[in-house]
């Protein structure tokens, strides 16, 4: 049973807007974090492994980076189990507080000149933290605002997401140039790069905040209703929905390797490559930010009108026809060339960020959305987005061919479409599926017997808003 409009204008009265921004800030904070540590790479391969030469320094501060997208499944399963079992609320508040305390560590550390080899083992530790919140973090907002954005907007809705994301990263850049303006390279050195790590703490009080104050989502009130919510939701993705999870792994790596490329490790292959100055790819780097955050809303409300898989296919092609282009004109080294090839990488990674948050999230029933979406989502990561930093450094060292970034988005391309050709369009859908209401073949939570998970078939659930 689909939500009718009277109950989508019933979840607007009652805070459709609070629970966007619970869903979102979040997001940001975690990539505002994620960012800092990207664009002052440079800066801490000189803090943190001052014994090796440039290129090898940088090569460990993005296998460090790459360290903790492998412990991101470990936070994929603690918190989409919690999720799915207990609700979203509960793990949206815990990731957040997760995420902030790995960051505080990481802002904390004392040099490698103040206590050696304890301060790379330190960072691997912040960073460790820091991937298991990762791990929880999209899988938590995704479900969540999908499951609370009116149907025929839910597209918009989950949007949303994105945009916090990528607010994350302009802020990002945002301190990162700021520091460069108003401090020397050694005042940078010394302490000035402790500062953006420590400004996590106040946002994700603010984030704490709002989400401690909303309600679950009636999807998931619906499970709760209906006496269905999955006691086993882990081992249930695996067993029913297999399909939903490959495909999203796909989607996943279209998304997440564009997005790594673009807007992560952009600004040091600029720095590094093309050989532009610190202040000057900081600024594209915020260029970049504000084209995706202009269009991301633009390409989800697009899919409401026409469909996920058109804005996705569109994404791809352009992805696979524009990248090598674009690097060429970015290799030129001018100030215009910077900001004309970055603004088309931006637009195409946007239309890509608008729309596969809630592709996936459709996919699944919402008795395994969030633990579907958190396990696929952190192993994209992991074994492909997470490494790419490192993989195209040491590509480019090993070559000598500053377009080995290029080939890899075009390849990112091509699996995106393939991915996207084995999956129906989702625009639409009841996020409540046949599962949701008679899950047969697993157990359900607080179910007393098996005559309770019969008496349950065929039942429609019997609340307001779902």
């Amino acid at each position: 049973m689909s939500r009718t409009s009277e109950a989508d204008r019933q979840v607007a009265k009652t805070g459709l807007k609070r629970n966007v921004v619970a869903g979102a800030i979040g997001v940001l904070v975690h990539w505002f974090d994620w960012a800092i540590y990207a664009y002052l790479a440079t800066t801490i391969a000189v803090i943190f492994f001052p014994s090796q030469d440039g290129a090898a320094g940088l090569l460990s501060v993005f296998a460090v980076f790459a360290v903790a997208f492998f412990v991101r499944p470990v936070g994929s399963l603690i918190f989409g189990h919690l999720g799915d079992r207990y609700g979203r609320k509960k793990t949206l508040s815990i990731v957040i507080v997760t995420m902030a305390a790995g960051t505080l560590l990481l802002g904390l550390i004392p040099s490698y000149d103040s206590i050696g080899i304890l301060a790379p083992i330190l960072l691997v530790v912040a960073r460790i933290i820091q991937g298991i919140a990762a791990g929880g973090e999209f899988g938590s907002a995704a479900a969540f605002l999908a499951e609370y954005a009116p149907t025929k907007r839910r597209g918009l809705g989950v949007s949303w997401l994105e945009f916090g994301s990528v607010l994350g990263f302009l802020l990002a850049s945002l301190v990162v140039a700021g520091l460069h303006f108003w401090l020397d390279p050694a005042e940078v050195l010394a302490w000035g790069w402790r500062i953006p790590f420590l400004l996590t703490v106040p946002l994700a009080l603010v984030g704490l905040y709002i989400r401690l104050k909303i309600e679950d989502t009636p999807e998931y009130q619906a499970l709760q209703e209906l006496d269905t919510v999955s006691s086993a939701p882990i081992r249930e993705v695996f067993s029913h929905n297999s399909k939903q999870f490959f495909q999203t792994i796909g989607i996943e790596i279209f998304m997440n390797c564009t997005f790594y490329v673009v807007l992560v490790y952009l600004i040091t292959y600029q720095e590094q490559m093309v050989g532009m100055p610190n202040d000057q790819a900081a600024v594209l780097s915020a260029v970049a930010s504000l084209t995706a955050i202009a269009i991301i809303p633009l390409s989800g409300i697009v899919s409401d009108r026409v469909g996920r898989k058109p804005v996705l296919v569109t994404a791809g092609i352009l992805l696979i026809l524009g990248s090598y282009p674009l690097f060429m004109l970015m290799n030129q080294g001018s100030v215009l060339a910077g900001f004309f090839s970055t603004f088309g990488l931006a637009a195409i990674l946007a239309l890509i960020l608008g729309t596969h948050a809630v592709t996936v999230a459709e996919l699944f029933p919402t008795r395994t959305r969030q633990s579907g979406l958190s396990m696929a989502y952190s192993i994209a990561g992991a074994f492909f987005a997470g490494t790419l930093p490192y993989i195209n450094t040491w590509l480019i060292d090993l070559t000598g061919n500053n377009m080995v970034p290029a080939f890899t988005l075009m390849v990112v391309g091509l699996i995106g479409l393939v991915t996207l050709y084995t999956m129906p369009e989702t625009r639409g859908v009841d996020l409540l599926h046949d599962s949701d209401r008679a899950p047969a073949r697993a157990p359900s939570k607080n179910s007393k017997n098996s005559k309770n998970s019969k008496n349950s078939e065929g039942a429609e659930p019997d609340v307001a808003r779902a």
